[in-house]
């Protein structure tokens, strides 16, 4: 199946030559997603729960623009720089997913800008 590029609405430059979302046959590939401005510069430094909630909110720009919800995630994964910040992520991460639960993976690594304190990608089953 040919692959859609998903650009929401006032999206600003990306840090690499990818798309913030990619669709093929009916499923939304959301590329990792960093609390970057539309000049890629991090909001909210020092806060991993505003950061999520940015996140969270930039991925749920690309479902939607690509014709799917948020109750069609399947599957997060999920970039922390510090296990510090898990509680932080997973309270505001439980307001998205209210129902059934996405499956979902957790790793502590580096990420590509030092004030990012998480990042996500996902994957959406949104139909065809």
């Amino acid at each position: 199946m040919p692959m859609k590029a998903i650009f929401p609405p006032g999206s600003g430059k990306t840090l690499a030559p990818y798309s913030p979302g990619a669709l093929a046959d009916g499923v939304v590939y959301v590329a990792g997603t960093l609390a970057l401005d539309k000049d890629t510069n991090v909001v909210h430094v020092g806060d991993a729960g505003k950061q999520t909630e940015y996140v969270l909110e930039q991925i749920k720009s690309v479902i939607e623009t690509a014709g799917g919800t948020m109750a069609d995630v399947t599957f997060n994964q999920i970039f922390l720089t510090d296990w510090a910040n898990y509680g932080a992520v997973n309270a505001v991460y439980a307001r998205y997913f209210p129902g059934d639960k996405p499956a979902r993976y957790c790793i502590q690594c580096g990420l590509v800008k030092p004030e990012a304190l998480v990042e996500i990608a996902t994957i959406a089953h949104i139909g065809k």
